[in-house]
């Protein structure tokens, strides 16, 4: 197993600042928001408006007419990312892999709430006989897996993981696992959406959305200001190929390989052990066989809650020394895309090792000294590296960790 590289050979993004993934990556070196007041419903009443907000996507430009009726949005997005990543690998009806030797490995952490919410309200409003019948799956955490899988004939090894924040990078871990293990071709990534107004409830409810209005201070990463995150919606999916099998169907290109991966989750409140986020980084750079000093950039998680902020900067100040690793959080244009954040950030990882820069992070402007922290503030900032890692906590404890190299 350990002798297969896993390599990413197709890139697909959707997100608040960009559909595709070249149209992302540019708008995070330019530093466009996708933060504005919520369009889809009314949120007067609400204690947060801000949000990540795909504005112009149709998912029926995108997908064929029957699927409209038995999709929630997020999993539109899925299979729109999909079909870009694998066009941008080349990967079509005669690329000459075997359907069994393709899988599919996807993570969500909310499932498919507008979709759910609508047949809901059928429900109370109308009648059993009124709720769609996709209801009994569409809004499925594994129901991304199933879809990508049926539309492009993926018949080998998948699956689904759950875990918030993490659960995107949990995937693409999971994905380099099943290539290490002999199947050829993996589809994964992560995509959520949940800008209903039953999703949008899920989610203040749980305290650490920002109610900030001014969408420049809404989110601020590190910042000594920083007081919570605007959620977004979209995410990324990733071809992740055995480098010998995409080098012998002639990929068009290789953005880079999955050197290391872990995960891990923090210990029980109180027990005075450590968070487990730094382990999980140690373990993911100890997989791929690099010191800390090999790193490039650190793609962060960013929370964007003081607490929270400060025991990241601490993983990495221990890590890296004071000051010792430039860091970045891409997402502070986006919002946390809960399970899309982390394959997002994979794929400006990997722009940023193509094009020897690293995106600022955007809106902070005041880190307290206290963290150490070498954050890309202002401008986009040159970089010479062969290695970038890439973090992601998910709420109640989960950690993942992930370190990208050239090939």
């Amino acid at each position: 197993m350990s002798s297969r590289r896993a390599v990413i050979t197709g890139l697909g993004v959707v997100a608040p600042n960009g559909l595709g993934a070249e149209e992302y990556w540019k708008a995070l070196l330019a530093g466009e928001s996708g933060i504005a007041e919520l369009s889809r419903f009314d949120t007067s009443r609400y204690s947060a408006r801000l949000a990540g907000e795909i504005r112009d996507f149709d998912g029926a430009e995108h997908l064929p007419s029957r699927l409209m009726p038995q999709t929630d949005i997020s999993t539109r997005y899925a299979l729109a990312a999909a079909d870009w990543a694998l066009a941008d690998a080349g990967i079509d009806a005669g690329a000459g892999i075997d359907d069994y030797d393709m899988g599919v490995i996807t993570s969500t952490s909310q499932g498919g709430f507008d979709f759910t919410h609508r047949e809901f309200h059928k429900l109370w409003s109308q009648g059993p006989e009124y709720v769609s019948v996709y209801e009994s799956f569409a809004w499925f955490y594994a129901v991304n897996t199933g879809q990508i899988s049926i539309r492009n004939g993926m018949r080998g090894p998948s699956a689904a993981l759950v875990g918030e924040q993490a659960g995107g990078l949990d995937a693409i871990g999971h994905a380099r696992r099943t290539v290490r293990r002999g199947t050829r071709l993996v589809l994964s990534g992560g995509v959520d959406s949940a800008f209903d107004p039953w999703g949008w409830s899920a989610q203040l409810a749980g305290g650490r959305v920002s109610t900030a209005d001014d969408p420049e201070r809404a989110y601020l990463p590190f910042d000594g200001a920083a007081c919570g995150h605007v959620p977004g919606e979209g995410g990324a999916m990733l071809v992740v190929e055995d480098a010998e099998s995409a080098r012998e169907r002639g990929a068009p290109r290789t953005y880079g390989e999955i050197a290391g991966y872990a995960a891990t989750f923090d210990p029980s409140p109180g027990t005075g052990r450590p968070p487990g986020l730094r382990r999980a980084a140690e373990l993911a750079l100890a997989d791929a066989q690099l010191t800390p000093s090999a790193i490039g950039a650190v793609f962060a998680d960013a929370a964007g809650i003081p607490a929270f902020d400060a025991a990241e900067a601490q993983a990495v100040r221990e890590i890296f020394g004071p000051y010792g690793v430039p860091v970045t959080a891409p997402k502070a244009l986006t919002g946390r895309m809960y399970a899309g954040g982390g394959p997002a950030d994979i794929a400006a990882a990997l722009f940023a090792l193509r094009d020897r820069v690293i995106p600022a992070t955007a809106h902070t402007t005041s880190v307290p000294d206290s963290y150490g922290l070498d954050l890309v503030l202002g401008e986009p900032r040159p970089v010479r590296a062969d290695a970038v890692l890439v973090l992601a906590r998910g709420r109640h404890g989960f950690n993942a960790a992930v370190v990208l190299t050239t090939v």
